[in-house]
């Protein structure tokens, strides 16, 4: 596997304005309804971010190409639910995945517009909160307000953990930044777990009927 993230790494350093585009599109696809559920975008930010203390990429690119992402992915889902309304929730691809539009409903009534703010943070309700927003009649200004604010706390808790984790490891081992064993360590690390907890969700909703990310058959 390190074979394979030496010459990955080296390609970053030399290209590094793909590694920010791939960020972007991550955070935006992560919060497209249905796509958003099944794209591992926090596990592709989080990985990349380790490339920041070495200086393939820079902290503020990345952060932003996050934040922007987010914010263009969770804003046009809201705005097709708005101009649509309920008649969104009831037509295809939302059609197939009805356990999960209801827990967004759910979600939606339980916390109110602070709904928005938490459903950042929680996988797959992140991908259909945004649009249940706009199809029940949240006011842009409301849902601006609260999804900015929650997109600024977003972008950082997934970059940082990773530039921190990176630059603790370099200065406690010693090691200088453009070294690649820690890059490797973390990268890993995150894919793994990622993996791990999949298949453990996976695992779950398989026992317990389906769970949210199980489509509706077609008949």
């Amino acid at each position: 596997m390190t074979s394979f993230l030496d010459p990955l790494i080296s390609f970053v350093s030399a290209h590094p304005w793909l590694a920010y585009l791939t960020l972007f599109l991550a955070a935006l696809l992560e919060a497209v309804p249905v796509v958003g559920s099944v794209i591992p975008g926090s596990t592709v930010i989080l990985a990349l971010s380790a490339l920041v203390p070495g200086g393939e990429l820079r902290l503020q690119w990345v952060l932003l190409a996050a934040a922007l992402g987010a914010v263009l992915g969770d804003g046009s889902a809201y705005w097709i639910g708005h101009r649509q309304q309920r008649e969104i929730l009831n037509t295809w691809p939302l059609t197939n995945y009805p356990r999960v539009v209801e827990q967004s409903e759910t979600f939606f009534h339980r916390f109110g517009t602070w709904a928005v703010f938490f459903a950042r943070f929680v996988p797959p309700i992140r991908a259909f909160v945004p649009v249940t927003a706009g199809a029940l009649g949240m006011p842009p200004a409301r849902f601006y307000a609260i999804n900015i604010p929650a997109i600024l706390v977003w972008a950082p808790a997934h970059v940082l953990p990773g530039v921190l984790a990176v630059s603790a490891l370099h200065e406690y081992a010693g090691l200088p930044h453009h070294g690649h064993p820690y890059k490797h360590m973390w990268i890993l690390t995150v894919v793994g777990v990622a993996i791990v907890v999949g298949a453990a969700v996976w695992i779950y909703r398989r026992r317990n009927g389906g769970g949210v990310a199980v489509a509706k058959p077609r008949g």
